[in-house]
C-alpha cells in the first residue's frame, strides 16, 4: 500500500469521487475508450508507464460475446489460477498510466484475491460454491458467480520439496526491478523452505549453467550465497535452461513429494530455442514427467507476458508477475501452498443452461481458456490446476429468457429440429456446474456435479465476496472499454468494492479500491 499511497500523493490527486464523465456517464467510454490498440495477433506498446521506448508484447483478446442458450446450452472452459494481469496493471497505473487493453485478463484480475468459500469435504480435492445476484452493470441481468475453494495443506503435512530456481540472468535482467528484485524473492523463499527441501539453481544468458546442485535446505547459507553471487550479462538461451532444469528436477524427483521449477525471467529469449512454438513445445514435453511449472515475471519495457503466460499453461503450472518485494511475499510466502503443492490437475468446467430460464450467457474473460464441448471429457485434453488452499472464480452474466433482444440468431435447419426441453428444464434449476480433474499423479479424470437455481438476489442481499468480485469484473471491463460495460463507471465500482470490502487481513481489497480510484483520475484526464 505504501507505493500506491505515494504516487496517489504525488499525482496531487486531492479528491478521487468518480462520478461518470461525457455525456453518457461512462468514464471509461471518454477517458479509455481513445486509447490505439494494436492490431493483429499480438498487442504491442511503444512507450512504456514511466515514458521509455517499450516492447512488451501482450496477447490480443477477443472479448466473449453473448450466446444464446437454446442454440449453445454448453459453456466449456479451463480454469486458471494466474495472476500476473492484475498486479502488471497495477505496475500501470501507479506509473500513472493506463494499461493496454491486451493486458487486462479480467480472469486474473479476480482470481488475485481469495473469497471466503468453505473447503472441501471427504476426499475431493476442492469444493464449488454457486451464487446468483444481480448484475451491477445491467438491471435486467443476472450473475452466477462459480467459486472453488482447494483443500488446505499446511506446510509441516505437505511432501518435501524438490525444487529447480531456472533464472535468466541476461543482460535485459540487469535493471533494479528485474535481477535484483528476483534475488530478494527467492531468497524470501529460501528462507520459508524446510530442512527436507531441496534447491537447485540453473541460471541462463548466452549458455546455461547449473550454478547449485541441488542442495538441501539444511544448509540455507550455501543456497542464499549462490542466489546473492548472480550477475546480469548476455543474450538469453532459454532452451538450453529449460533442459538443464528439468534434466536436475527429474535427478531428485521425489514422488511423495513437490517437484517443481520456478523460471524467472522477463520472457525475452533471444538465443537458440526462441520462438514460442518451440519453447511451448519443448515446455509441454517437460511437462509429462510430472514436474510442474511456475512462472514469474520481472521487470518493464520488453515484458514478453504473452509468451511466458503460455508456458505456464503447457507446463501444468502458474504464472504471477513480481512487482516489488511486497508482491513477492504474497505468491512466494502467503499463498506458499497455492504456489507450490498442486492438489488437482487438469481441472475443466462445463455449465449447461437451461433456455427455458436463461435466454443467452457470457462467461467475462478466460477467452484464452475455452475448450471445446468435447474436450471436458477427453481426459488428453490439457487444462488448468489448483494448488492447495486456492481459490478460483469464474463469472457468468445471464440475461433471463424473453429478454435476449436483438442479439444474433441463425436461419431454422433445414434437416432437422431443434431439441425438445427436457422435464428437468420446466422446474427451477438454471444451470447445472459439472466439473472434471485429476488427481497430480492420476492420469483418468473424476466429475462433480451441482445444479443450481437463482433465488433472485438483489445486489444488496448477495454475498460481500460476490459484490466484490463483480467490482473487479466491471473494473476489468472499464480498463478494456468492455462493448458489454453496459452502465459500469468507476464511482459505482468503487462503492461496490467497499461494500464488499469484508475483514481484509491482508490490505488487498483496499489497494484495489484506491487502484479503481487511480484509474478513475487517469481516465478523466
Amino acid at each position: 500500500m505504501r507505493y500506491l499511497i505515494a504516487v496517489l500523493s504525488a499525482m496531487s490527486i486531492t479528491s478521487l469521487g468518480c462520478g461518470g464523465g461525457g455525456g453518457d456517464g461512462h468514464m471509461a467510454k471518454t477517458g479509455i475508450g481513445d486509447r490505439g490498440k494494436a492490431p493483429g495477433a499480438m498487442a504491442q506498446e511503444n512507450i512504456s508507464p514511466d515514458g521509455e521506448f517499450n516492447t512488451e508484447q501482450y496477447d490480443r483478446i477477443a472479448e466473449n460475446p453473448f450466446q444464446l442458450a437454446r442454440q449453445n446450452p454448453l459453456s466449456t472452459f479451463s480454469i486458471d489460477v494466474d495472476t500476473a494481469s492484475y498486479s502488471n496493471v497495477r505496475r500501470y497505473l501507479t506509473s500513472g498510466s493506463l494499461p493496454p487493453a491486451d493486458a487486462v485478463r479480467i480472469e486474473e484480475l479476480v482470481n488475485y484475491f481469495s473469497y471466503d468459500y468453505a473447503p472441501p469435504e471427504g476426499d475431493v480435492p476442492f469444493a464449488t460454491h454457486v451464487e446468483v445476484g444481480a448484475c451491477p452493470w445491467n438491471a435486467e441481468h443476472r450473475i452466477a458467480q462459480i467459486g472453488l475453494k482447494g483443500r488446505e495443506i499446511p506446510q509441516e503435512e505437505r511432501g518435501p520439496a524438490n525444487l529447480v530456481f531456472l533464472l535468466d540472468v541476461s543482460g535485459s535482467m540487469g535493471d533494479q526491478n528485474k535481477l535484483p528484485l528476483l534475488q530478494s524473492a527467492m531468497s524470501m523463499l529460501v528462507t520459508h523452505l524446510g530442512p527436507a527441501d531441496r534447491v537447485g539453481i540453473v541460471v541462463y544468458a548466452g549458455r546455461s549453467g547449473l550454478v547449485l546442485p541441488s542442495t538441501a535446505c539444511d544448509d540455507k547459507a550455501t543456497i542464499l550465497a549462490a542466489l546473492d553471487r548472480l550477475q546480469a550479462g548476455g543474450s538469453t538461451n532459454g532452451g538450453e535452461g529449460i533442459e538443464l532444469a528439468y534434466a536436475i528436477a527429474r535427478e531428485h524427483f521425489d514422488p511423495r513429494g513437490i517437484n517443481r521449477v520456478i523460471l524467472c525471467t522477463d520472457g525475452d529469449f533471444n538465443v537458440g530455442v526462441t520462438h514460442r512454438g518451440g519453447l511451448t513445445r519443448l515446455i509441454e514435453e517437460k511437462a509429462t514427467s510430472g514436474i510442474f511449472l511456475t512462472v514469474l515475471g520481472f521487470g518493464r519495457g520488453n515484458l514478453k507476458d504473452a509468451t511466458m503466460e503460455e508456458l505456464a499453461d503447457r507446463g501444468n503450472g502458474n504464472y504471477a508477475y513480481i512487482d516489488s518485494i511486497t508482491e513477492a511475499r504474497k505468491v512466494l510466502v502467503e499463498e506458499m501452498g497455492g504456489t507450490l503443492v498442486t492438489i488437482a490437475k487438469d481441472v475443466k468446467i462445463q455449465v449447461e443452461f437451461n433456455p427455458a430460464l436463461v435466454g443467452a450467457y457470457r462467461l467475462i474473460g478466460y477467452e484464452n481458456r475455452l475448450l471445446r464441448n468435447e474436450d471436458f471429457k477427453d481426459d488428453t485434453k490439457d487444462a488448468g490446476e489448483i494448488g492447495a488452499g486456492h481459490t478460483v472464480t469464474a463469472l457468468y452474466e445471464l440475461v433471463p429468457a424473453g429478454k435476449e433482444g436483438d442479439l444474433p440468431d441463425v436461419d431454422p435447419l433445414k434437416y432437422q429440429q431443434p431439441s425438445t426441453p427436457s422435464a428437468a428444464s420446466v422446474g427451477d434449476e438454471i444451470l447445472t456446474v459439472k466439473l472434471r480433474y485429476k488427481l497430480p499423479a492420476a492420469d483418468t479424470s473424476s466429475e462433480l456435479v451441482l445444479a443450481v437455481s437463482d433465488p433472485g438476489l438483489a445486489l444488496a442481499e448477495a454475498s460481500g465476496d460476490f459484490r466484490f468480485a463483480a467490482s473487479v469484473a466491471g473494473f476489468g471491463m472499464l480498463l478494456r472499454d468492455s462493448r458489454y460495460q453496459g452502465d459500469a463507471d468507476f464511482e459505482t465500482i468503487v462503492e461496490l468494492a467497499q461494500s464488499g470490502r469484508g475483514d481484509d487481513s491482508g490490505g488487498y481489497r483496499t489497494e484495489f479500491i484506491q487502484l479503481a480510484k487511480l484509474a478513475a483520475a487517469l481516465a478523466r484526464k
